[in-house]
This record gives structure tokens, sequence and C-alpha cells, in this order.
């Protein structure tokens, strides 16, 4: 089962890395993290998506979490009481040929053409997974260069408390 584990920890070089640590160390497989800086310029918010089998799990692995001294708050995103986004940039082939399918494409998805060469195209996505991995999937057929992306951010939604 899918888990969003929103750490609040101190901003100050190698945190993220006893963060992660702690998760190989225990076998646990990270499947996205992301860090950034929050409403405190000294804290900054790390994002870790886990697959963990029960609640269990996610429970002990906030515990671990509470015991690294640099880590403020931890909490356990549910998925129904959060809103979740990732950026991708996607470059994918787009000559005169099929430029035009590939724009189509771009435009019902709402997203954006951040750069453009005579042969391919760089697209911009927001969103959730899994209109990012819809989008992939409807530009493998014009051949996908390159792919980046962020990992998964997430905040609890409005009136809703952590």
């Amino acid at each position: 089962m899918r888990h969003i584990i929103s750490a609040l920890v101190v901003n100050q070089p190698g945190v993220m890395v006893r963060v992660a640590g702690l998760f190989s160390r225990r076998g646990y497989n990270i499947e996205s993290i992301a860090v950034g800086g929050s409403e405190d310029p000294a804290l900054s918010r790390i994002i870790i998506v886990v697959d963990a089998e029960d609640d269990q799990v996610v429970e002990q692995i906030e515990k671990q979490l509470y015991k690294l001294i640099d880590v403020v708050k931890v909490n356990d995103l549910p998925t129904e009481e959060s809103v979740e986004r990732e950026l991708a940039l996607i470059k994918v082939n787009a000559g005169s040929q099929n430029r035009s399918e590939v724009l189509q494409i771009v435009d019902i998805f709402r997203a954006k053409i951040v750069d453009v060469s005579s042969r391919a195209v760089v697209i911009e996505i927001t969103g959730g997974a899994d209109k990012v991995e819809a989008l992939i999937a409807l530009l493998k057929p014009f051949g996908i260069r390159e792919i980046v992306r962020t990992g998964q951010i997430a905040i609890l939604r409005s009136g809703k408390k952590n």
C-alpha cells in the first residue's frame, strides 16, 4: 500500500542523506523523495513516498524518523485528504510529420511545450502521478528521448489538521 510521509526537518547539510539512510538500513524502498524549503526558513520539508505492507510498517517508519535528531515533525498524509502533484519534463520526437499530433496530446493534458527544435519538443506537465503516466503512455509511440521527474509532493487539503 502506497503511503506519503511528510517530514519537517532542520534545514542543514546531510539531513536528507540521514533520512534516506534510515530507509535503506531498514530495507524500505523509497518510490519517490522530494526536499524543499518550508514556511520556516530554518526548516525543510521532505516528502517520501513508500510502498508499505500495512499501517504498522508506516508507524514503525515514523518512530524511526523521530529518533533522528534533525526531524521535527512527521505525518502520514492520507491520499483522500491530500493534494498530490508531480512535475515531469519529457523530451519527445516531434518532426514536421507528427508535431501537430504531439501538440494535440499536450493540449488535452493541459501540459506545456517549453522547448522546441526541428526534431523534438520538451513538454512540461504537472499533476498527479496517474496523469503523468497517462501522458507518457500516449507519447511513447512518437519516441521518448528523455524523461525527468521531480517525484511526488503532497500537502493536506485546506481545513485539515496535521
